[in-house]
């Protein structure tokens, strides 16, 4: 769907969407994986045809949610954007909602132009699990002091080489620095919800992030250990990466 005829007519265009992981093996087309990105393509294509280029914002993992997750649809269809959006959500599973359409720069790129992203990991934090928050919460039994969690978080907030925070795999080469904006762990009745702001994010950072805040909840990590192991670019000395359930792109910043 690169091939693009029309070019005088050709048009950029920013869609918003959120949707509920919970169905797809992330947002990337995959072989043999039903993918966000597989099942906007075919809701598109039955509206549109086949003549487009999609550009997603962000790789999200397996069972991951979206609350804002951004796409730069480039096409020389001149379908409005209101019109889009109504066609789009009857094409579309139930899962997956547009939420916004609006035209933008032919060299705007959803994923290049973004300045900053927000993600935001919900637990569940009770003894008894919330059947409604099953696949779209990590349920954590055991008390957590989101306080003492919160204060140790602030030493991810800063420009760090965040090695020890990642999957390392064929998509992380080169610098491996990041710029988290901030970082906050906050509670509202049993609901703890950490969020965290980055110009960037590595594969699987966020959930090892959290992973460790919770290692030391546990007592097996010190609350002021996490600037060593920053320093120590070692994944082996992080935490283990939390379930994708609980995490979800939040907000997206151009």
């Amino acid at each position: 769907m690169q091939h693009l005829s029309g070019q005088d007519s050709l048009r950029n265009l920013l869609l918003t969407i959120s949707y509920d992981g919970r169905g797809f093996h992330g947002w990337q087309i995959q072989q043999n994986a039903y993918t966000v990105q597989e099942a906007f393509q075919d809701a598109l294509g039955s509206i549109i045809g086949s003549e487009f280029e999609l550009k997603g914002c962000s790789r999200t993992d397996s069972g991951v949610h979206a609350n804002m997750y951004c796409i730069s649809l480039k096409t020389a269809h001149p379908i409005p954007c209101e019109r889009l959006v109504g066609a789009l959500n009857r094409w579309l599973p139930l899962s997956v909602a547009v939420k916004d359409c609006r035209e933008v720069p032919l060299d705007f790129h959803a994923r290049y132009s973004c300045v900053s992203k927000e993600y935001i990991y919900k637990i569940w934090n009770s003894p008894v699990r919330n059947p409604f928050l099953e696949g779209c919460a990590l349920h954590y039994r055991y008390p957590i002091d989101e306080k003492l969690l919160d204060r140790a978080a602030q030493a991810y907030v800063g420009s760090h080489d965040f090695t020890s925070f990642c999957t390392l795999d064929s998509r992380e080469k080169g610098d491996l620095t990041r710029n988290v904006k901030a970082f906050s762990v906050t509670r509202d009745g049993e609901l703890v919800t950490m969020r965290v702001e980055a110009d960037g994010f590595l594969y699987n950072m966020v959930r090892i992030m959290v992973g460790t805040l919770l290692r030391i909840r546990e007592g097996k990590l010190a609350p002021d250990s996490i600037p060593e192991i920053i320093s120590r670019k070692d994944r082996k000395y992080a935490g283990p990466t939390a379930p994708a359930c609980g995490l979800y792109l939040n907000k997206v910043n151009y």
